[in-house]
């Protein structure tokens, strides 16, 4: 190094070459921190773990150093024994994951099966065959799905019991089931202490929901139990155990190691347990100790869980004589499982109770825990299944007849031919429209004032727990709500669909019913057409819309009017002014909707003053810590009387609102599509999507020009100037419009058929037809498909490119970086690969001379013979790719001594933005 050199120091440890550890100026950094030490980057780097430089982001390159007797080439005996060594630790692997597949997708499932089809058999000859059954090989595959679905069942069950453990250890067991486990004699009367969290009290009537005025410290050590009602005890059936609180309070029961009952050490099972580790993907066996217990488990969940209650219910169906109409269900099984838990719960109360009696402490408490689990899962069911299937058949037959022209009897011959189908249907329409009654409620409570929805449960309270409910309330407060749900629902289905559809049909004998029937034959599929509507065009009517902000100010508009119509507007909306002026009349009536204001709880939030069962539930609210409080309201003269007109006149704006919803966009969409088709026989998924745009489009011009309206006539001039000025722009987003939502899906969709679609249907003597407007219907789908799965996976090209054009939006639209970046690579390789195969079949095979016969069989067959080859080319590709991997491995492990640091060059104008090629010294 010559004199300027000799100034220089490292940037980590500030000293200067030398001969052996000479400085590196392995980055684009200058000045003070250009140069550096070999080992003190080294160092750095394992600390940092990171492979470039933090200031400059400039890649290190280092240069490996060989031994000097290393051969030009490698010899074939160390490739050889490389090779050897690779294919062994991929036989290795191979065999392990096998092994681990068939354990876990073919032992499992099958074991799994074969036992449930044992057990179901009813004879004793299929237990003394299980061993053989388990070896054969008969329907395999059969057996392994449905053993799946079977393990997923028990897995489920399993997974449930346990968060059902953990619910109740920290939301407390039930007040009869802990009230005889107190030691001291007087703390018998504590159970009933504070109420329960999750227990609400937003969605009963005020004489249901009693709750103590000043609620006990979560501190104290003695607090005073409250006066509880007769009414408030959790569970009736179990009322006889009241009077022997006090008496079974002895110590020696082991009632403290009764509170903590965990069985099994969960936690610390599961300190060292991994995914990989539990299903062997970590290379060892312990998996196999695994798949035993999974199998125990399935048997010991199948015979607890569905034999016997499956047994207890089918003796008592035959033996009351409804083996018949069970049969007639065409779902049998299920509903005798069914009548087999409820059978199975009552006996466990009366067993509870006896237990109570003799003062048998673990055999009470673990037939309690019991009757909770078959408690909570049976109303699980009526929650889940039952109820959403109800709705769902009664939205059926409320708009059967007049809306699609079917019957009673046509439901019936469906049912009796796809039973499963007919009511999973059923289940999935009721369940749609509880998901958005519910969401209609939720946006109420943004709007009106709260208390307003007293009788409704807050499904956005943090405190709300339903499990904690269905563990703590009795049955009767269940079936209460159930029959209360049902009304109400079903009521509002008269309203809005029954009622409506009648009214039409008396209005317009012409307009119903709707045409919904499905022409195979047509030359458009209609299927495709449906599932573009449904994943394209009506999520994007819904994203876009702003729908839910325009329905929330179509409800707050209904309200302000309704209010001050009725003398209501405080009741509804509240207003923080009538604290401090007007005194409200308190006409001290329970039978009313909740009354007015003027007294204050102990955390200085306002309560109810009239009844003392809706203070002390607007009270226990307040005490959970939720959003939902009660804010007082003025008390207008003749308040019921005007509570019944602002519920007649709610009736008469859903009626109104559901004429308008069934007719006006269906009619527009009929009249539209009759000038393009001529035919008023169209799908009304299509006329309805239609008339939808339409009225949006509608609507949304509308609240424009009301948005500008009061800003003046210049303002107005201005913005109309503004997007006429912005024509170049909608020009723009059409033309891509047109490339990537119209040429490429078109071409794709094109593509997917020549190569998947018409050789897997069409035979070789047949010519096949394509549709571009189904193919492109099709293509929409695949290319929203293809960008979902490539904005998911690593980084490439096309990802980046689809990223840009997102983050620009329409607004910002680069019409030059679309064409450029996007369309034009993706429709030439979309046209190469439909032109290349055409031209090679129609134009380079006849000039051979060719038999007719090969040349049509060329024709039909070289887009997946291409296919295939690419496939090959690829994964060749990826062969020799590892090749060169495997042989600079097997390099560097036998004559690799060292590395040494590249020093940046300056000359090269990449070299900033990728390392230089690593030269292999020779």
């Amino acid at each position: 190094m010559d004199t300027a050199e000799e100034a220089d120091i490292c940037r980590v440890c500030r000293s200067e070459g030398t001969p052996d550890k000479p400085l590196y100026h392995p980055c684009v950094c200058t000045g003070s921190i250009k140069f550096i030490h070999q080992e003190c980057l080294v160092q750095w780097l394992k600390h940092s773990r990171k492979e470039y430089c933090e200031l400059c982001k400039h890649r290190f390159a280092f240069t490996p150093i060989y031994s000097p007797d290393m051969p030009s080439r490698l010899p074939i005996q160390d490739i050889c024994a490389g090779l050897l060594t690779s294919v062994g630790t991929a036989i290795r692997y191979w065999f392990h994951y096998t092994l681990v597949a068939f354990a876990w997708l073919g032992v499992v499932p099958l074991t799994a099966c074969r036992i449930y089809k044992c057990l179901f058999t009813g004879s004793v000859s299929s237990l003394l065959t299980l061993p053989l059954d388990m070896l054969s090989t008969e329907n395999l595959l059969a057996d392994c799905l449905q053993g799946c679905f079977v393990v997923t069942c028990t897995l489920c069950a399993f997974i449930s019991l346990v968060w059902l453990r953990e619910q109740i250890v920290h939301g407390g067991a039930p007040q009869w089931l802990e009230q005889h486990q107190m030691p001291p004699p007087h703390a018998a009367g504590q159970a009933n202490e504070a109420p329960v969290a999750g227990q609400g009290a937003a969605d009963e009537p005020p004489a249901a929901q009693p709750a103590p005025a000043d609620p006990p410290a979560q501190d104290q050590a003695e607090p005073e139990p409250p006066d509880v009602p007769p009414d408030q005890v959790e569970d009736p059936e179990l009322e006889e155990e009241e009077g022997a609180a006090a008496e079974d309070a002895d110590p020696n029961n082991g009632a403290q190691d009764d509170m903590n009952w965990n069985a099994l050490e969960w936690d610390r099972a599961a300190e060292e347990l991994t995914w990989e580790r539990m299903l062997g993907l970590d290379g060892s066996l312990v998996f196999l100790e695994h798949v035993f217990w999974v199998v125990s488990l399935n048997t010991l969940f199948i015979l607890v869980f569905a034999f016997c209650p499956y047994h207890i219910g089918h003796f008592s169906v035959v033996g009351l004589g409804f083996e018949e109409y069970v049969q007639a269900s065409h779902f049998e099984g299920l509903i005798t499982t069914i009548v087999g838990y409820i059978l199975l719960a009552m006996t466990l109360i009366l067993c509870h109770g006896l237990a109570a009696l003799v003062r048998f402490q673990r055999s009470r408490r673990l037939l309690g825990v019991c009757y909770i689990v078959v408690k909570v899962s049976l109303l699980v069911v009526v929650e889940i299944g039952v109820f959403p299937l109800i709705c769902g058949w009664w939205l059926d037959i409320c708009s059967l007849q007049e809306m699609f022209d079917a019957s009673l009897k046509d439901r019936e011959l469906s049912f009796k031919s796809a039973p499963g189908t007919t009511m999973f249907l059923h289940w999935l329409v009721g369940m749609v429209y509880v998901f958005y009654f519910a969401s209609f409620i939720l946006l109420l409570r943004e709007v009106l004032r709260p208390g307003v929805l007293w009788f409704l449960r807050n499904l956005n309270d943090p405190d709300f727990n339903p499990v904690q409910e269905m563990i703590h309330l009795p049955i009767y407060r269940h079936l209460r709500r159930f029959i209360l749900s049902v009304v109400v629902f079903g009521s509002i289905v008269l309203l809005m669909l029954w009622l409506p559809i009648r009214l039409i049909k008396l209005l317009m004998p012409t307009f119903l019913p709707y045409n919904v029937m499905l022409y195979s034959d047509a030359p458009v599929s209609e299927l495709s057409l449906e599932l573009l509507l449904l994943q394209v065009v009506l999520p994007a009517l819904l994203e876009q819309g702003h729908t839910r902000q325009w329905l929330k100010g179509l409800v707050r508009a209904w309200t302000v009017s309704a209010g001050y119509l009725l003398d209501l507007h405080s009741y509804l909306l509240g207003e923080q002014e009538d604290n401090e002026g007007n005194q409200p009349v308190n006409n001290n009536n329970n039978n009313n909707p909740p009354p007015a204001h003027h007294h204050h709880n102990n955390n200085n939030n306002p309560a109810p003053a009239v009844g003392e069962g809706l203070h002390a539930a607007h009270q226990a609210i307040l005490q959970q810590g939720g959003p939902v409080g009660f804010q007082p309201y003025h008390r207008p003269l003749r308040f019921p009387f005007r509570i019944v007109l602002l519920i007649a006149f709610m009736c008469l704006t859903l009626l109104v609102a559901s004429l308008v919803c069934l007719t006006l966009p269906v009619f527009t969409g009929r009249w539209l599509m009759s000038f393009w088709t001529g035919s008023s026989k169209i799908h009304e998924l299509y006329t309805a999507a239609c008339g939808l745009y339409v009225c949006w489009l509608s609507i949304r011009g509308v609240s424009v020009l009301l948005a500008w309206m009061p800003q003046g006539r210049t303002v107005i001039a201005r913005k109309v100037q503004e997007w006429t000025l912005m024509f170049g722009q909608i020009l723009k987003t059409l033309v891509v419009a047109l490339l990537v939502a119209g040429v490429i899906p078109l071409l794709l969709g094109l593509l997917f058929e020549l190569v998947i679609v018409a050789p897997l249907r069409v035979p070789l003597d047949q010519t096949p037809l394509f549709y571009p407007w189904q193919d492109w219907a099709l293509g929409v789908l695949h290319a929203k498909i293809i960008a979902a799965i490539t904005l998911m996976g690593p980084q490439w090209w096309l990802k980046t490119v689809i990223e840009q054009v997102y983050a620009n939006g329409i607004r910002n639209i680069d019409l030059q970086f679309i064409i450029r970046k996007l369309a034009a690579p993706v429709i030439s390789v979309l046209l190469l690969s439909l032109c290349v195969p055409y031209v090679i079949a129609a134009g380079v095979v006849p000039a051979v001379g060719v038999t007719p016969e090969m040349e049509i069989l060329m024709q039909r067959r070289i887009y997946p013979f291409l296919l295939m080859i690419v496939s090959l080319i690829g994964i060749l590709s990826f062969q020799i790719r590892q090749f060169k991997r495997l042989y600079e491995h097997i390099k560097n492990d036998k004559y690799l001594v060292g590395q040494r640091l590249v020093n940046y060059e300056r000359k090269s104008g990449r070299a900033a933005s990728a390392p230089p090629p690593i030269p292999v010294a020779e």
